[in-house]
């Protein structure tokens, strides 16, 4: 079984991004990123209605980091300490070396190969540092965008779930995508 430790926070870099730890003074950059339709279109769980609801998903993730059971990276631009996004590891089964990869970002920064360039990153920290074995997305299969960028970065489709998730008084349907380690 696999053992993690998220302490010190490892921050990540890349050739235009940073990435941190994120804090309480990211508050109204998580708030646009868990209140704005567009962002929450295919991510199926409520909007945040008060910053007081996005102060307490930041302690949580602060918890799940504090005892190592989940890792979440603000990303920055280089230089930059304002977050435009989030993307990390949750859903971690140790006893398997799986974890779940997922991720937000700004509209502003679409199309322009940042979620492309951290999720390499975070790709690299789960397969180099935390030796996972295999990494999942659970994606609503008409989010075409995030499906293009995992298939850019080798995940296939292993399953395709009808109706099962049910949110906001319907049922809807799961995608779901792996890779294998490409470091054996």
């Amino acid at each position: 079984m696999l053992e993690f430790n998220f302490t010190p926070f490892p921050e990540l870099n890349t050739e235009r991004l940073h990435l941190r730890q994120i804090n309480r003074d990211d508050v109204q950059e998580l708030y646009f990123l868990r209140s704005d339709e567009q962002v929450m279109q295919y991510i199926d769980r409520p909007r945040a209605t008060t910053t007081e609801e996005v102060y307490q998903f930041i302690d949580m993730i602060s918890k799940a980091i504090k005892e190592n059971k989940d890792i979440t990276w603000g990303i920055c631009q280089k230089n930059e300490s304002r977050i435009v996004g989030y993307l990390g590891w949750w859903r971690i089964k140790p006893e398997h070396h799986r974890a779940e990869i997922g991720y937000a970002l700004h509209p502003a920064w679409h199309g322009k190969g940042v979620a492309g360039e951290a999720v390499k990153a975070v790709l690299d920290y789960g397969f180099n540092t935390m030796k996972l074995h295999s990494a999942e997305a659970c994606v609503n299969p008409g989010n075409t965008a995030s499906i293009k960028l995992l298939e850019r970065n080798g995940f296939v489709r292993e399953a395709y779930y009808k109706e099962d998730y049910y949110f906001n008084g319907r049922f809807l349907d799961s995608a779901i995508y792996s890779l294998l380690t490409p470091y054996r």
